[in-house]
């Protein structure tokens, strides 16, 4: 049964009514500790009257009689606790490296709302109040925000788990985002990349006015398709030179942009695939095999068989993504292209070309490695109504002739 009593009162013992203005407090045995075997109180004061107490401490009694379990106060607060958290989701060796580091960013997205405030203390209110400052303050994207929003969705569930809160306060938080007005929805959003006349300039200039490997590398981007990161961790043995075919099993991680790297598996399962490669392209990779086994003769050579390689300063290492796209930055520029656009734009550009050749779209997704992308999606769609109509006029031309 709990104990009501007044712990600050400084009123004589026999006095018969309370004239100092102490408040009331409770006690109650609410379990047992399973580590030493000790009783487990609940504790609470500040109650104007013994009847505030006697109705606070019921609710209690009530719960515990229904089964529930009592959530314990704690101070930990949401840096402290979000530490914990993501060391936690980096050792359950679900998730790879690259998603830690993007999980470590959206928390840091969210400590000026919440860094020194206790966990427990965090309402539903104050949390979406954070996502809309994301939006309307920081001008992050929709993405990003949503993002941050699953990090953070993620954290209270752990507390919520672990008997610091008693309600997840982003359970009912909405991600913000800008209405999209019905062209828009209609057209898809559209990413840049090159028509068919641009990328044959490319490549011409990068014939030309290529570094080392340029033309093997964006030529191989071009013709396949493939992410830059797994171009980066390709392999000779990845590379079937009688079935002209090029193997993805794996992609490149390196966020300091140093010579150490870490090999990991793809984006998706859809990833993993096989892509049938032009044979002149299949040509170029025999040849800069040739002159890669004579730099494998240098005794500071990292020989671990990747095919795009630095040469000079730590030779034989795989060539980086950032490495990459600022050759093809320099090449845009002497081409009088569009310097905005990236590596991953030879993607998008690769797709446009299959739509425009006849290709189907589930046919370009296994090619990518998609199983659903809305980007090449919208792509395709793009694309393909373009032709519908050449076909049309051109059909029109011919009935206007008879």
């Amino acid at each position: 049964m709990p104990h009501f009593y007044k712990p600050n009162c400084k009123c004589p013992k026999d006095a018969k009514k309370c004239t100092c203005g102490a408040t009331w407090s409770y006690i109650l045995d609410i379990g047992t500790d399973p580590k030493n075997g000790r009783r487990k109180q609940k504790k609470k004061g500040g109650f104007k009257t013994k009847k505030a107490a006697e109705q606070a401490a019921a609710l209690i009694v009530t719960d515990l009689a229904q089964g529930k379990t009592l959530i314990q106060e704690s101070n930990i607060t949401f840096k402290d606790f979000s530490v914990l958290w993501l060391e936690t989701y980096k050792n359950s060796g679900k998730v790879k490296i690259s998603t830690v580091r993007i999980r470590k960013d959206e928390i840091a997205k969210l400590l000026p709302y919440f860094e020194y405030l206790k966990i427990r203390d965090i309402t539903g209110v104050k949390y979406q109040e954070a996502l809309n400052d994301l939006k309307a303050t920081k001008g992050y994207s929709n993405q990003t925000i949503r993002g941050t929003h699953a990090t953070g969705s993620m954290i209270f569930k752990k507390a919520v788990k672990e008997k610091i809160i008693a309600e997840n306060p982003a359970t009912y938080a909405v991600v913000p985002r800008i209405a999209v007005s019905v062209q828009e929805i209609e057209q898809g959003e559209i990413p840049k990349f090159l028509e068919k006349e641009e990328l044959a300039l490319f490549l011409k200039i990068t014939e030309k006015k290529g570094l080392e490997f340029d033309r093997e590398i964006f030529r191989l981007l071009s013709f396949s398709g493939m992410r830059v990161g797994e171009l980066c961790s390709l392999k000779w043995s990845d590379i079937d030179f009688n079935e002209n075919t090029v193997r993805i099993t794996k992609t490149y991680y390196n966020p300091n942009n140093s010579p150490e790297y870490v090999l990991l598996t793809p984006k998706t399962r859809k990833s993993i695939r096989t892509i049938d490669i032009d044979p002149e392209v299949i040509d170029d990779l025999k040849q800069l095999q040739q002159i890669q086994n004579e730099l494998k003769r240098r005794d500071n050579y990292h020989d671990e068989d990747f095919v795009f390689i630095n040469t000079l300063k730590h030779p034989g290492y795989p060539i980086s993504p950032r490495r990459i796209e600022m050759r093809m930055k320099r090449l845009l520029k002497l081409a009088e292209l569009n310097e905005k656009l990236t590596p991953h734009s030879l993607r998008h550009t690769h797709t446009s070309l299959l739509a425009e050749a006849g290709a189907s779209l589930e046919a370009i997704m296994q090619r990518l490695g998609h199983s659903n992308d809305s980007t090449t999606r919208n792509i395709y769609l793009h694309v393909t109504k373009t032709v519908k109509k050449d076909t049309s006029q051109k059909f029109s031309e011919l009935m206007r002739g008879i």
